[in-house]
């Protein structure tokens, strides 16, 4: 396991330095404390929205200039707004190291907020939300469309990706509030990951150079998102115009991965078990013994493991022919559930689940750019950057009775039924 560094600077900035000397490119991440659940009542999308107007400039680099400096370097970057944190990246060859540190901290500063940036990337994330949501075969299905059927509060059950009357609505006080209550320096973190050279006191000399002086702001309090299980089923149907075939999606709630980390990942197996590949439980049973659905997956965390805090959703989701009632599947779940829950998954098949998960980890965070992020969002989440990169071995510790206790778990809780059908798809004023 590679040394990992970490710092605060005196504006509360966190910094967390992951080299690596067998790879020539170098990684730069912020992730920032503010995400979907953040977001204020009446601003639907808000965080989304803030995401982009980061791209659109700063004070001392007009539109397109950051692009242009991390493209015409040989490096990439991108940016993607989660439940519980934003993130901002870029991976270039090595020497271009305090490039990446400048472009960072520089719009990290103070990015150009004007109403004619606005405007623009209000249009630009209605266009987004077109074309992956409302125009799109089982658009926000499930992590858009299940949380308003399972959560009752709205930080947990509204649609982050965006309203559009909430987001037309937007000013640009609306914009510099959230920058400062939000982006200030002690609610975000930098990760820099890959060839740092020998000295890695010289690469965090570069972040106190070019961060350092971002001057410092109270952050915001954080608030617990925490909410009661629910105690029954509770279902919604959901019309899609665009989609061929009818869908569910049944959705659970997670143990909290930062008190009861364990519990989490024999949730994270028993998805796996139920839906990775031709001999998971549910593929075999619901796709190629009982015939009842065409496709069918089971995963842990709404946008993925260990990618929020508590609360987060375990989800199961299916397409099914028309001819077939969504009860059957949902009967036929239970009874894989209720199988497990007796007596868990023998040695091989846990073995095997573990072994497909644990080469899937170990193969994306070969890419400087994934163990970068993995790295960042972790230490961010749960204070332990160290997790990810744990995570084959804490797998591989996983045993049946943890995984048959979570699926004893499921099974004594309420749960969420969303049914997507064939059917009318909502206007974009209900969007």
């Amino acid at each position: 396991m590679p040394d990992l560094h970490r710092a605060t600077l005196s504006n509360g900035l966190r910094v967390l330095l992951a080299p690596d000397p067998n790879t020539p490119v170098v990684g730069v991440a912020v992730h920032v404390d503010v995400g979907f659940r953040s977001e204020p009542e009446g601003r639907t999308g808000f965080a989304h929205l803030f995401e982009h107007l980061m791209f659109q400039g700063s004070e001392s680099l007009e539109k397109l200039a950051h692009f242009r400096h991390v493209q015409g370097s040989g490096g990439v970057f991108n940016g993607s707004t989660h439940q519980d944190y934003t993130d901002y990246f870029e991976v270039l060859p090595a020497a271009a190291l305090e490039r990446a540190l400048f472009l960072e901290a520089d719009r990290l500063r103070a990015p150009k907020l004007t109403a004619e940036n606005l405007r623009n990337q209000v249009d630009v994330v209605k266009e987004e939300i077109r074309l992956n949501v409302l125009n799109r075969p089982y658009g926000g299905f499930p992590w858009i469309l299940l949380p308003p059927v399972l959560y009752d509060t709205f930080p947990n059950a509204h649609n982050g990706y965006g309203d559009f009357t909430e987001l037309e609505q937007a000013s640009l006080d609306d914009a510099a509030a959230f920058f400062d209550t939000y982006y200030a320096p002690g609610n975000a973190q930098v990760t820099v990951a890959g060839y740092l050279g020998a000295d890695v006191d010289r690469v965090l000399a570069l972040v106190e150079k070019h961060f350092g002086d971002i001057p410092a702001r109270p952050t915001p309090i954080r608030p617990s998102f925490a909410e009661p299980l629910p105690g029954t089923e509770r279902r919604a149907v959901s019309p899609d115009a665009h989609a061929p075939l009818p869908a569910l999606a049944v959705g659970y709630r997670l143990p909290d991965p930062g008190a009861e980390l364990d519990a989490y990942l024999g949730h994270a197996l028993l998805a796996s078990i139920l839906g990775d590949g031709e001999a998971a439980r549910l593929q075999r049973r619901l796709v190629h013994v009982d015939g009842l659905v065409t496709d069918v997956s089971a995963s842990a965390g709404l946008m993925g493991p260990l990618d929020a805090r508590d609360p987060d959703t375990f989800t199961i989701t299916a397409v099914h022919p028309p001819s077939v009632d969504p009860d059957r599947v949902l009967s036929a779940v239970d009874e894989e559930l209720d199988k497990l829950a007796a007596a868990g998954p023998d040695v091989d098949e846990l073995a095997r689940q573990v072994a497909r998960w644990s080469a899937a980890l170990h193969h994306e965070d070969d890419r400087v750019m994934y163990r970068m992020l993995g790295l960042g969002a972790r230490e961010l989440l749960y204070g332990r950057a160290e997790l990810a990169l744990e995570l084959p071995e804490r797998l591989a510790a996983v045993t049946s009775e943890q995984v048959r206790e979570a699926a004893a778990a499921l099974r004594g809780q309420g749960r969420a039924v969303l049914i997507v059908e064939p059917g009318t798809q909502p206007t974009e004023e209900q969007a």
